[in-house]
């Protein structure tokens, strides 16, 4: 397995992406031209792009992955984990979206999105495409054996599923 990710060499996102390196795997990384300096830019991976926006960048990211897996973070994580969603919901993209849930950090996240879904605002097949594991291997293994739903929306074709 490779990494796809922010493109920084420091913080959590370093941290992983070093470990990756370490264990052998292939790195990439996506940085807008306003966080080369900002956010370090890690000058040890295969491959480093240089993007205009951020949403330049989440959209390359999107693009070279196979799947989404999203660590404690901040408004960053928790706004690019929803974007992944939804373009999922969408039928943008079908592939895996999981959470590493580290001590219980995403629990009340995954509380609220389970009551957005008993008051009719998730559908419970989008609530699904959410997994959420608390150590990495069966995270890992999930990613090879998940199989995705219909999306709601065929978004390419416009027609309701």
């Amino acid at each position: 397995m490779g990494l796809v990710y922010g493109g920084a060499a420091v913080g959590m996102m370093g941290t992983v992406a070093d470990a990756c390196l370490e264990a052998g795997g292939h790195v990439e990384g996506v940085l807008p031209e306003g966080l080369f300096t900002r956010e370090v830019a890690h000058s040890g991976l295969q491959r480093l792009f240089q993007v205009e926006s951020m949403h330049a960048r989440k959209a390359l990211m999107a693009g070279r992955s196979d799947a989404f897996v999203a660590l404690p973070g901040g408004f960053g994580t928790l706004e690019e984990l929803f974007e992944v969603i939804t373009w999922a919901q969408l039928g943008i993209h079908a592939k895996p979206i999981a959470l590493l849930n580290v001590n219980g950090y995403f629990d009340r996240l995954l509380e609220f999105l389970d009551a957005c879904r008993e008051e009719g605002f998730i559908r419970p097949a989008d609530r699904r495409r959410l997994l959420s594991f608390s150590s990495i291997d069966p995270l890992l293994d999930s990613l090879t054996t998940w199989r995705p739903e219909k999306p709601v929306v065929q978004w390419l074709r416009g027609n309701e599923v």
